[in-house]
């Protein structure tokens, strides 16, 4: 019989994906997954409407957030699992991030405008369908209006870093996120680390720095990392004890080609898993007493 398969990294309309917390908890049914993780960018408003359709449909759900943290000449990405989605001062920290998108959108839409294009706040709103708006939402309205032929040119010419219409926002440093995390009884996890653009001894030396900053697990398992990747941070979590845990990095529509639980086609994350991220989130619990 085959293995069950779990997806810890997905996303809902809460930030930048196109199906509903309780859709997305509908299609992990569909797609016969034994757990799905609800990962957001900086908001966990998705959650509890996530836990209630699966406590409904009986599919494990696992409350996760997607935090952007500070890191030179990278992206660093924290996933945090297994927190309570009450905590004062998760929720906190959250609302700041989520005022820095707020700021940061407007600035983008004059940028653009100054570029020649005609785009409004109000268009991307819509395309939000109110929920938080973020880039993924300007490329999709850029183009729907025919300015870019896909949501990655826009990345690429107007919205990724360096790019025409790019501004930064605050981010977190990971100890803080980390503080974060625990402080609401979860675990923080490195998600799909070759996204930090460091390899071999220098990738490393950055995950030593983070376990002993309070760094928990290592997104092992990702639609684009290669299988020598993969190699590479499951010797990485065996060397510094960390958990493993994996996702597609599911948003629908926005990412056509990413398919929850499956990734491209082969990503294969074990139910089994599951049991030690558990233990972890269990043990951090314990110790914050």
């Amino acid at each position: 019989m085959p293995q069950r398969l779990i997806d810890l990294h997905a996303h809902t309309t809460a930030s930048d994906g196109n199906l509903s917390p309780t859709g997305l908890v509908e299609a992990a049914l569909q797609a016969d997954l034994a757990a799905v993780g609800i990962t957001d960018h900086d908001t966990i408003d998705g959650v509890p409407e996530a836990l209630q359709a699966g406590s409904r449909l009986d599919l494990r759900v696992v409350a996760g957030v997607e935090i952007s943290c500070q890191l030179e000449g990278g992206t660093l990405h924290i996933l945090g699992y297994g927190f309570d989605p009450s905590d004062a001062g998760l929720n906190s920290g959250l609302d700041r991030l989520k005022q820095a998108r707020r700021d940061r959108n407007p600035r983008i839409v004059r940028r653009l405008n100054e570029l020649g294009i005609e785009i409004t706040l109000d268009q991307v709103a819509e395309r939000a369908g109110g929920e938080m708006i973020g880039r993924p939402h300007i490329a999709q309205t850029l183009k729907e209006m025919g300015a870019v032929d896909s949501v990655q040119e826009a990345f690429d010419e107007y919205l990724g870093s360096g790019a025409k219409a790019h501004f930064d926002k605050f981010r977190f440093p990971p100890a803080e996120a980390f503080e974060m995390i625990r402080g609401a009884g979860g675990i923080p996890v490195m998600a799909h680390p070759y996204q930090t653009r460091r390899e071999g001894e220098e990738l490393r030396a950055l995950v030593e720095r983070l376990r002993e900053a309070g760094l928990e697990g290592i997104e092992v398992r990702y639609s684009r990392h290669s299988p020598e990747q993969q190699a590479f941070y499951e010797q990485l979590a065996e060397d510094y004890g960390l958990v493993r845990t994996g996702g597609s990095d599911f948003h629908g529509q926005t990412k056509p080609d990413i398919a929850l639980g499956r990734g491209k086609g082969d990503l294969e994350v074990p139910a089994g898993w599951l049991e030690a991220i558990d233990e972890r989130i269990e043990a951090v619990r314990s110790e914050a007493g």
